[in-house]
C-alpha cells in the first residue's frame, strides 16, 4: 500500500492541481510524461498505478532511472494502439500545441480514458496579444521561450479555442481552471473572454458526454 505524502514546494503549480483531480488509487497514463515529474507526483501523493508515453529517449532514460514505467511513443501515432477505457485517467499536460492532430489526440484521450485532464499555454493571453500589436512579431518570453521558427508547438491554442474543439468531440467539461502568469487560479466563475484575455494557461477536466 502507498501512503501519500504531500508535495514537495517545488512543485509545479499545474502539477498540484492536477494530481487533485485524480483519485487516489486510480490506474493512470501521462502522455509526453518528459522527466517524469508529474508521474512521481502521482504515485507519492495519489497511490495511482502510473504508466507514462514519452517520445523523446533522454526523457524515457529519465523516467525509467526515477523507477517510473514508461515507454517511448508518440501522442499522434501510438495511441491508436491502446485499448478502450484503459485507465481511468489519461493525462496530456502542456502538449496538446504540439501535436500535429489535437483533435485526433483529444478523441484518443476520451477514448483510452474514463477522463481526461488536459492543460495548455494560453496564446490568447493579453501580453501575446500586446507583443504581437507593438512588435509587430512572434512573441518570445520567460513563458514562451521560443522564436517562431524552432518552437515545438505547432498549434497556437487559446482557451476559448479548446473549449469550442472539446465541444466538437462531445467531450463534457467536468472542471475548468485558469491561471495566471502567477500561477494564481482564476475565479471559477468568470467569463471565457476573461480567462481567455488573463489566464496564462488553461487545465480542463473532460469525460466522453
Amino acid at each position: 500500500m502507498v501512503v501519500p505524502t504531500l508535495p514537495s514546494a517545488d512543485v509545479r503549480v499545474d502539477f498540484k492541481l492536477i494530481a487533485d483531480l485524480v483519485a487516489p488509487g486510480s490506474r493512470v497514463l501521462d502522455i509526453g510524461c518528459e522527466n517524469g515529474a508529474l508521474l512521481e507526483l502521482l504515485e507519492q501523493t495519489r497511490g495511482v498505478d502510473a504508466r507514462g508515453l514519452e517520445i523523446s529517449p533522454a526523457g524515457v532514460r529519465n523516467c525509467v532511472a526515477r523507477g517510473l514505467a514508461v515507454i517511448q511513443g508518440d501522442a499522434d501515432s501510438d495511441l491508436d494502439q491502446y485499448p478502450d477505457q484503459a485507465f481511468d485517467y489519461v493525462i496530456l499536460s502542456q502538449t496538446i500545441q504540439a501535436t500535429r492532430n489535437p483533435r485526433h489526440v483529444l478523441e484518443n484521450l476520451l477514448r483510452i480514458g474514463r477522463k481526461a485532464i488536459v492543460s495548455f499555454p494560453n496564446f490568447g493571453h493579453y501580453d501575446v496579444r500586446i507583443r504581437l500589436l507593438l512588435g509587430g512579431r512572434m512573441p518570445v518570453s520567460s513563458r514562451l521561450p521560443y522564436s517562431w521558427y524552432d518552437t515545438p508547438n505547432i498549434h497556437f491554442c487559446t482557451i476559448r479555442d479548446f473549449v469550442s474543439l472539446a465541444d466538437e468531440v462531445g467531450a463534457t467539461v467536468e472542471k475548468a481552471i485558469a491561471l495566471d502568469v502567477n500561477g494564481v487560479k482564476l475565479p471559477f466563475n468568470a467569463p471565457w473572454w476573461v480567462w481567455n484575455l488573463i489566464g496564462a494557461q488553461g487545465l480542463f477536466l473532460l469525460s466522453k458526454s
